[in-house]
């Protein structure tokens, strides 16, 4: 866990840390959700960088990223992944290019 508590945002450490029963709550409500998906490990976890990126929220990329590379995800899938919102989202998805990337490169 010690590494990707490095890649978690600190807000969502914090959350984890100070209140438990709800991180609880919510990581299951996460596998369920994961378990009722048609998809397979690696498009969710690409469909899942898309999202983020729409919606702005990159302090939860590097973990994602990590996940995605997990899943046997490229680097250039993950850049497709984190644009695929570009032309409903316009550039608000580039600025978690370079999250993503970094992510992706420090990545073992």
């Amino acid at each position: 866990m010690e590494n990707n508590e490095k890649l978690m945002s600190n807000a969502f450490q914090v959350f984890m840390q100070e209140a438990p029963k709800h991180a609880q709550a919510w990581a299951s409500a996460v596998q369920g959700l994961g378990a009722a998906s048609s998809l397979d490990k690696k498009t969710e976890s690409l469909a899942y960088l898309a999202v983020l990126s729409v919606q702005g929220l990159e302090s939860g990329i590097p973990f994602h990223v990590k996940i995605a590379k997990e899943a046997g995800a490229s680097r250039e899938e993950v850049v497709s992944a984190i644009l695929l919102g570009l032309p409903a989202a316009g550039n608000r998805v580039i600025g978690a290019l370079p999250v993503a990337l970094h992510a992706f490169d420090k990545l073992v």
